[in-house]
């Protein structure tokens, strides 16, 4: 009886330990990078901040049952850097995420499992309450892409936009 005592403590140790590392691994954020294909951005390419650039500041806000960026809608010319001068408004933090619909979509979805992920990648960025941040963008490719919040909930509210690359 005392060998299957000590084989029941170890299995208790065991599985309790396991148990410990697993709650950790699913508590901690996991970066933005540990999903992302650094590199390949498909509405350009991260800006060079030493460069001149065209400033577009925009404001995120939320307030009755709605959020969003003002202005929602940027028009750009192919090969032209921007310099996003992003204002939080709102006592939530908030996203700024450059990228196509479909993949803003596909990140949202990955964000509702881990809505502790955090941003601060060339092509998105985390604003804190009342906070700002910048972000230096060159759209080298034509057609139409997505800035979006990605905060769960928040791209259902409202919390997205469109920039048009001519």
């Amino acid at each position: 009886m005392m060998k299957y005592t000590g084989i029941m403590t170890a299995v208790g140790i065991l599985l309790t330990a396991s148990a410990a590392v697993l709650a950790m691994d699913v508590a901690m954020p996991i970066p933005a990078s540990a999903h992302e294909a650094h590199g390949r951005f498909s509405a350009g390419e991260p800006g060079d901040p030493k460069k001149p650039a065209r400033i577009v500041e925009i404001r995120m806000f939320e307030g009755g049952g709605k959020m969003g960026f003002e202005p929602a809608r940027i028009e750009v010319r192919r090969g032209e850097q921007v310099r996003f001068v992003l204002h939080n408004d709102g006592e939530e933090d908030h996203e700024f995420i450059l990228a196509t619909v479909t993949e803003n979509r596909k990140h949202a979805d990955i964000m509702k499992k881990h809505p502790d992920m955090e941003h601060d990648d060339p092509n998105g960025k985390r604003i804190l309450p009342y906070g700002s941040g910048e972000l230096v963008w060159k759209f080298t490719k034509r057609g139409e892409f997505e800035f979006a919040c990605l905060i769960p909930g928040h791209y259902e509210k409202g919390m997205f936009g469109r920039i048009i690359v001519k």
